[in-house]
């Protein structure tokens, strides 16, 4: 047998639909033809790119859309010409657009442009186009464009949304600060592989601070050879009540940012997942009536690590400002010089409000809505409930966490005066694909939440406003109207 000689295989990029690049258009003459709005876009678009934009707009009519632009361009100018294009006018052009709908006109602008050497685009018409646009996210100089080869643009614009989710606008900044300090970079370091390791740092640096614009002390900080002291960071993120699709774009970036995360049991794994994969996920949860991590073993956790140089993501179930111990870990913060800042969530009540279609106040039945904790730290239903407040027929109460505490809290908000035939609504796990709900009497409702999920969070509403969910109250309504 031959024995087989090791060689070397070069690494091979899969098959491309199309070849992905960016056009330089400052100062040169691009040509767009056709009076539409589709026209008008290109013709925008190509401006922010700085080019001579030179529009045939068809007629009058069509000239009139361009208007405002041709007063205002986004940068390069924009000249527009009430008539119909012709073959001379793609001379020397660097590319050609084309919004036109009859077919045989198409194919001869396409003609024309080829015959002048310009490559050229016919909008919604993939098969005659030289070229495509992708979908573009712009943190300019830092551009992104999504391709589906126009096959389903509406693909592109959805990933485009994703990404735009996660790129903070300040990434435009450190952008910018990149493309100043390069050629000022290659006179002070003449070697590229020290280059490279600066470039590099100003990598890490630009995602530790990508909040802030850059400056110029961060220039001579990175020629130092180091990026600098990194200095930790705490942000408390509100993760809404469970569906990661209720989370806010601020919460994201949060996620995608973070070193380490330290999450409540509240926190779905879905939300979890849209985390930056090396973050380090530190679960902190607290259960009613069960095994907890300390208030305090917390705090102390959080201030460690943010000492300690991380970007430390404490991520709460709800909102954190409401019932979620946020006063207690931002002043352990301030106590100890940890910068921290709060990125607000979808409430628990907001949730659930959304998920069964009706509003938590009513110009006619609720004039205020209240939040009250089913529990104080020992567990217990706490002493200083404001009682008349909870017999307040014009106010939508909302009690968090009452699992064990519900029978007490409705025995002595009836004994103050709230009637017993108010509506009320019990909801298990609210927005998740396990959401759970009872509804009734407030009276009725604490023996109809026993048959809620084993240790799903729990959130009461009481109020005119869930009348619609108590089937006996429901049909008696419907009664009153009809006679």
């Amino acid at each position: 047998m031959t024995p087989r000689v090791p060689e070397a295989t070069p690494a091979r990029i899969a098959p491309l639909a199309t070849f992905p690049a960016f056009f330089k258009l400052e100062g040169r003459r691009v040509v767009v033809a056709g009076g539409s709005p589709g026209a008008l876009w290109k013709a925008e678009l190509l401006s922010a790119a700085g080019a001579h934009v030179a529009a045939f707009a068809g007629d009058s009519e069509g000239a009139a859309l361009f208007a405002g632009l041709a007063a205002h361009p986004v940068a390069g100018p924009v000249t527009v010409e009430p008539r119909e294009w012709n073959p001379a006018d793609l001379i020397g052009a660097t590319l050609a657009f084309a919004d036109l709908l009859d077919h045989d006109e198409a194919l001869a602008f396409v003609a024309a442009a080829r015959a002048a050497g310009v490559p050229v685009n016919i909008i919604d018409q993939t098969p005659l186009c030289d070229f495509q646009l992708g979908t573009i996210v712009n943190r300019s100089p830092v551009i992104i464009a999504i391709s589906t080869n126009g096959g389903a643009p509406m693909l592109g614009q959805s990933i485009r949304t994703r990404i735009e989710s996660v790129l903070p606008r300040r990434l435009a900044d450190w952008g910018r600060a990149a493309l100043e300090w390069r050629p000022r970079l290659k006179r002070v370091i003449e070697s590229f592989a020290d280059r490279r390791d600066f470039w590099g740092r100003f990598t890490a640096r630009t995602w530790a601070n990508i909040d802030r614009a850059p400056a110029e002390s961060d220039f001579r900080a990175l020629l130092t050879g180091s990026a600098g002291e990194r200095r930790g960071s705490v942000i408390l993120v509100g993760a809404g009540p469970g569906d990661p699709e209720l989370l806010t774009l601020k919460a994201v970036r949060a996620l995608q940012a973070a070193t380490v995360i330290l999450y409540d049991d509240l926190v779905t794994p879905e939300v979890l997942e849209l985390a930056r994969r090396e973050a380090t996920r530190v679960a902190v949860g607290k259960t009613g009536h069960g095994p907890s991590c300390s208030q305090a073993d917390i705090n102390a956790r959080v201030v460690e690590l943010a000492l300690a140089g991380e970007t430390v993501v404490r991520l709460k179930g709800g909102d954190p400002l409401i019932f979620g111990r946020a006063t207690e870990e931002i002043e352990a913060c301030r106590a100890a010089g940890v910068p921290v800042t709060i990125v607000p969530g979808i409430s628990a009540v907001q949730g659930a409000a959304a998920a069964l279609g009706f509003s938590l106040t009513e110009r006619k039945h609720a004039r205020r809505v209240q939040f009250v904790t089913g529990h104080g730290a020992d567990g217990k239903l706490p002493s200083d409930i404001d009682w008349p407040a909870m017999a307040d027929e014009a106010a939508t109460t909302v009690l968090y966490m009452p699992r064990k505490t519900l029978a007490a809290f409705v025995e002595q908000a009836v004994a103050a005066g709230l009637d017993a035939r108010t509506p009320a609504l019990a909801i298990a796990s609210a927005t998740r694909a396990d959401q759970a709900e009872v509804a009734g009497t407030i009276a009725d409702l604490p023996a109809l939440a026993i048959s809620l999920p084993d240790g799903a969070p729990v959130l009461v509403i009481i109020g005119k406003v869930v009348r619609d969910h108590v089937p006996a109250l429901a049909a008696e309504a419907r009664t009153r109207s009809a006679a």
